[in-house]
């Protein structure tokens, strides 16, 4: 490099052109042999999770790229064949929310006013236009994506995938048609999967917001609210409880146990419902019901509750749904209809006061299931929708990873595998939305004959309409009839789950297809285990008949400092371009306003800014935040992320700096290294120590990295640099190197040599995990002749070296170096910064004789000594008007004159 090194790193600068000469360069696409096959060192392929298409950079993105970007880096330079796989996720839900919104702010119109086409046209028109901005934040973090495979999920290539896996698996009855609960959401109008719902809990009665309503409107939660249904032909009265009273008007039965014998006279009776005037029979039932919870009489809502919708079928009871799919009741709803469904909450308590039914209301703690994407309260509805049968596909999964075919870490979330997917339920895989993977399932309406889009029989499945036509005839013989397409779409992550394999080209045969699946990792948080990998896992064994890759690494959740979970209202969400960039504690309040916090959420959040961040965030650099988020990541489920200690790797990596620009200096500009790194015989017991050195850190941060134990990694890359190289070598031969001597020169070249392989090696060891800083560094270098590897992305990762392990150099110099220190804790004790007089003596020959060869090392590495004497072992007088300090379990005496 031409420029000269400032005198401090800056990451700004030294982050500033590398990434772009990298892409340019190609060095991120994967190498194959000269006849296009896999290099014989081996095949790594990590598919990158595919972020949302409206997403922006979260720290969670900056973990996920620090691991997986550092395990890519490692095995490019361990030789490989590799690719790492970005993409997007077309985002169903939020992309439609975030466009309808831009829709209505901007031009007063719903998606509706549109027509479905059009709306479509302009969600595609906001992707292109916003879509890609993820992968220029990607560019800030260093990822080493092979952009020329970028895939997203509605591409044409994916899109085919995704025909084919529900045809494949609707024509086998794998997929199938039901009419089921569902989690509904009112807000985003559309069903749910189990995954997408969260339990909030309550400890009991709690007044709650409902998006939809008036803000200022609160509702109750957390409450069981008791009423009276009365016996038909009589004045008897049964009390029941609910947490959701207004779902009485779908109420189809009473249930009680067969044995509690206060009911005994009731069974096979009925009661009358007191607005709709609905005669509702009286049932026995033992699991439904416990005779000590209340009452003992639980009052049944087969089309708006998952346990009594069991009851229901056990029963042949009447499903009746009171619900329109904006919240409104229907005209099942009686005086309530058109009324909204936490207004009818309100106003039924009222009305059962004045008819003299309600009986009163508890505290009762609860978890109320909240939509994960709105914030809306779910509502079980009635939807004839498309379900995955999942079980025989979660038995494999399963069973893959008890042969040893998949492997999960950290073990914690191995178990939480088999309990989840030894729990499975079948999935709702419909979505009442416009933007996402239409489903290619078309009802067969034959003339004359009615419609029932429930019924499973009357549907058929094509790759397009041609080839569900060609289903219907087969099917139908001799019928005329039409068809008609299911407006509905995929859920999000069905199209997710076939990542692996859609993005190499599957159904087709292709060339990527071929080398490159199945994938070698799949690292993401463990947080998504089961929305997102399972369900590749699943359809990667049936589909593929292969599990889709071979290991699962689950990273942790990032929490603040205090390990509080990260919150927009508490103040403390850490955006990781302000953590490179830096920000002043003004700009994190700016940003503040971005979002839609209410004004008191904001001021609560500036003042959690001010006491987290009281002087902003300072400027850290990628490199450091990539190192401090691998030395966090240590198999447990949380991090506690502290932005000081973010900050004192970006204060290493000017150690680096320094300690390069310095040895740059020692090495002068005519010096040449050796052609290779194998040992000269010349080096001296501090050479020999430093390699070994060198070689453990070489030995301790592969057989880390290939353990993912990405804490133990850092450590033995930090503990190379700062502790051996830094602290100890290169002060050990700055004398020599800075000698003019003739007598001494075969050891100067010898000690700048070895200087020059610590260096190389050190940059290669450390440039996974910071990427930018190793690349400068590299650069000005200079190789070795012969060389001809044009960045350290290419080069070779530094491995064992049994030529440089040397046990015996390693104790004598940390027998040296515990002396140096204790002369060192001496001086300071004293106050002795110059001019000190030390003796030194040992309790035998042997270690006087290194003592005394190792002389001069220990006077530089002690600094502020004018004078060391080693004392023989024969001397019995002790120097006078010294302190003294014991070291080496007592074998060695220091003397420091007063």
């Amino acid at each position: 490099m031409s420029a000269p090194m400032a005198n401090a790193y800056d990451p700004r600068a030294v982050e500033s052109a590398w990434y772009d000469w990298w892409l340019k360069e190609g060095y991120f696409t994967p190498e194959l042999t000269k006849d296009g096959e896999i290099k014989p060192e081996g095949l790594f392929v990590v598919p990158a999770p595919p972020p949302n298409v409206t997403g922006s950079l979260h720290i969670g993105h900056a973990l996920t790229v620090a691991i997986q970007d550092t395990l890519v880096r490692w095995n490019r330079m361990l030789g490989k064949t590799v690719l790492f796989n970005p993409g997007t996720d077309h985002a169903g839900i939020s992309c439609q929310s975030v466009v309808e919104k831009k829709l209505w702010n901007e031009e007063k119109k719903t998606r509706h006013d549109l027509g479905r086409e059009a709306f479509v046209e302009q969600v595609w028109k906001w992707k292109e236009k916003y879509g890609d901005k993820i992968y220029s934040q990607f560019h800030r973090l260093a990822a080493s994506y092979d952009y020329d495979r970028a895939a997203f999920t509605m591409d044409p290539k994916l899109s085919k995938a995704v025909r084919e896996t529900f045809v494949r698996l609707h024509r086998e009855g794998t997929i199938y048609r039901a009419n089921r609960l569902v989690n509904w959401c009112v807000c985003l109008n559309t069903a749910l999967s189990n995954l997408e719902v969260e339990n909030k809990e309550l400890a009991g009665r709690t007044l709650l917001s409902v998006p939809g309503y008036d803000s200022k409107e609160k509702f109750e939660f957390g409450v069981l609210n008791e009423f009276a249904y009365v016996v038909e032909g009589s004045d008897e009265r049964v009390v029941v409880a609910t947490t959701r009273i207004e779902t009485m008007l779908g109420d189809t039965a009473i249930a009680v146990h067969p044995n509690d014998e206060r009911y005994k006279h009731l069974h096979g009776k009925y009661v009358i419902h007191p607005f709709v005037k609905r005669r509702i029979p009286i049932v026995t039932d033992d699991i439904a019901v416990d005779m000590a919870f209340g009452t003992g009489a639980v009052k049944i809502t087969p089309a708006h509750d998952f346990n009594d919708y069991e009851v229901g079928k056990r029963h042949n009871l009447e499903f009746i749904n009171i619900l329109n799919d904006d919240g409104t009741f229907n005209d099942n709803g009686g005086p309530y209809k058109g009324m909204k469904r936490f207004h009818v909450r309100r106003q039924i308590v009222e009305d059962l006061k004045a008819k003299g039914l309600f009986v009163g209301v508890k505290e009762n703690p609860m978890a109320v299931p909240v939509c994960s994407k709105s914030g809306d309260i779910i509502e079980p509805l009635m939807k004839p929708q498309w379900w995955v049968n999942c079980k025989p596909m979660a038995d494999a999964a399963m069973e893959a990873v008890t042969k040893g075919d998949l492997k999960i870490a950290p073990k914690v979330s191995e178990a939480d595998w088999f309990r989840w997917l030894g729990n499975i339920q079948d999935w709702c895989i419909s979505r009442q939305l416009w933007w996402g993977h239409r489903i290619p399932a078309y009802y067969v309406k034959i003339e004359g004959k009615p419609v029932d889009y429930s019924d499973n029989e009357n549907w058929v499945s094509g790759r397009d309409e041609a080839d569900a036509k060609a289903q219907a005839e087969a099917k139908y013989p001799g019928e005329k009839f039409t068809l008609e397409q299911d407006p509905d779409v995929l859920d999000t992550w069905f199209s997710s789950g076939l990542w692996p394999f859609s993005i190499m080209g599957w159904p087709d045969k292709t060339a990527d297809f071929e080398k490159f699946y199945p994938a070698s990792l799949l690292e993401t948080g463990w947080d998504i285990l089961f929305f997102w990998v399972a369900r590749m896992v699943m359809f990667g064994i049936k589909l593929t008949g292969k599990v889709p890759f071979s290991e699962v690494f689950c990273h942790a959740m990032i929490r603040d400092a205090h390990g509080r979970k990260m919150s927009k209202s508490l103040g403390n969400v850490i955006d990781p371009v302000d953590v490179i960039e830096g920000i002043s504690l003004e700009g994190l309040h700016a940003k503040l306003y971005e979002g839609n916090l209410d004004p008191r959420e904001i001021e609560k959040a500036k003042s959690g800014q001010k006491a987290d961040f009281p002087k902003g965030i300072p400027q850290c650099g990628t490199d450091a935040l990539r190192f401090a988020l691998c030395a966090y990541t240590t198999g447990g489920r949380d991090i506690n992320l502290d932005i000081l200690r973010v900050e004192g790797y970006r204060k290493f990596c000017n150690k680096i700096w320094n300690a390069t620009r310095f040895a740059l200096m020692k090495l002068g500009s005519d010096f040449k290294p050796n052609a290779s790194a194998a040992l000269s015989g010349n080096e001296r017991l501090v050479d020999k120590w430093i390699l070994a050195k060198l070689n453990n850190a070489a030995r301790d941060t592969n057989k880390a990295l290939a353990e993912r134990n990405f804490m133990n990694a850092t450590n033995a890359v930090y503990q190379f640099w700062l502790y051996d190289l830094c602290d100890v070598y290169i002060e050990a031969i700055k004398p020599i190197c800075d000698s003019t001597d003739e007598a001494s020169a075969a050891q100067k070249l010898t000690a700048q040599n070895t200087l020059y392989t610590c260096l190389e090696a050190g940059l290669k060891l450390m440039h996974p995990f910071m990427p930018f800083v190793t690349e400068e560094l590299y650069q000005r270098l200079g190789r070795r002749p012969g060389d001809k590897i044009a960045s350290i992305v290419k080069s070779s990762y530094p491995v064992e070296n049994t030529a440089y392990a040397n046990e015996q150099a390693e104790t004598d110099f940390d027998s040296v170096f515990e002396v140096v220190k204790t002369v060192r804790s001496l001086a300071v004790a004293a106050n002795k910064k110059k001019d000190g007089v030390v003796f030194i003596q040992a309790e035998d020959a042997k270690l006087t004789t290194l003592l005394k060869a190792e002389q001069g090392a220990i006077q530089t590495l002690a600094k502020g000594m004018k004078e060391v004497t080693i004392l023989a072992v024969e001397d019995k007088t002790a120097p006078a008007d010294c302190t003294t300090a014991k070291t080496l379990k007592d074998t060695v005496t220091v003397y420091l004159r007063n």
